[in-house]
């Protein structure tokens, strides 16, 4: 592979990207651009991460790459997403770009949509972590020294005391056996603080646990809405 691959980087702000990054700068084979990541338009946070733009803000300017953002608005229709992408699409095509990286390891069904979507703007989805397991991804987390807390769970798998926590060896062993190690299901979700990626540590602060309830994306489940429990941070 040419070492003048262009390509943008998906950036969640968690565990599987930060790795997935890490992977990447490792290798002399990518140019990244820069970062990428969507937001909620209304609250300037993660969606789902509910992790606010500001310390996304430092994590890019600590790993020295610049952050391109996406806003949209907190329901969005999977054609809205779309026409959005495209034109993000369109703008890194311009720009020389061909190649989009993602931290999924994984389900199958994402992998496949976004390739489709991609291929139509004659991208290339890339996967470096793709086909590990998930419980070696955590154990290579944890021993790279990459720090993350838990920003999210969906209490469905999860109660609210597992929101807040460090992202380490005994939160592997406190999470029950049908939940994944990397939250692939959406379980949880986390955010990096210190890391081989990083110049410098992001500094933190853990704010109140919250509870949320969205619309369940799920036609066919019998429960209309789905609850999280977010740990705020600053």
């Amino acid at each position: 592979m040419s070492s003048t691959n262009k390509a943008f980087f998906n950036w969640s702000g968690g565990k599987d990207s930060a790795l997935c990054l890490h992977h990447i700068l490792s290798s002399s084979n990518w140019d990244i651009r820069y970062l990428f990541t969507t937001l909620n338009g209304q609250n300037k946070r993660v969606s789902m991460h509910g992790v606010p733009e500001l310390l996304l803000d430092r994590q890019a300017e600590s790993i020295n790459l610049p952050l391109k953002k996406l806003y949209l608005p907190e329901q969005t229709s999977r054609e809205e997403y779309d026409l959005k992408m495209t034109k993000i699409l369109d703008e890194a095509k311009a720009d020389g770009i061909n190649h989009s990286i993602f931290g999924d390891i994984f389900l199958e069904d994402i992998r496949q949509y976004r390739e489709k979507q991609l291929a139509r703007s004659g991208f290339k989805a890339v996967f470096p972590l793709w086909g590990m397991t998930t419980k070696h991804v955590a154990k290579e987390f944890i021993k790279k020294g990459v720090k993350a807390i838990v920003v999210s769970v969906d209490s469905r798998w999860l109660d609210q005391s597992f929101a807040g926590r460090i992202y380490n060896e005994q939160f592997l062993k406190d999470l029950p056996q049908h939940v994944d190690p990397c939250g692939e299901n959406g379980e949880l979700h986390t955010f990096v603080f210190n890391g081989p990626v990083f110049k410098n540590p992001i500094v933190i602060e853990k704010g109140e646990i919250i509870y949320k309830e969205y619309p369940s994306p799920d036609t066919n489940n019998s429960e209309s809405t789905i609850g999280f429990w977010f740990c705020d941070l600053s």
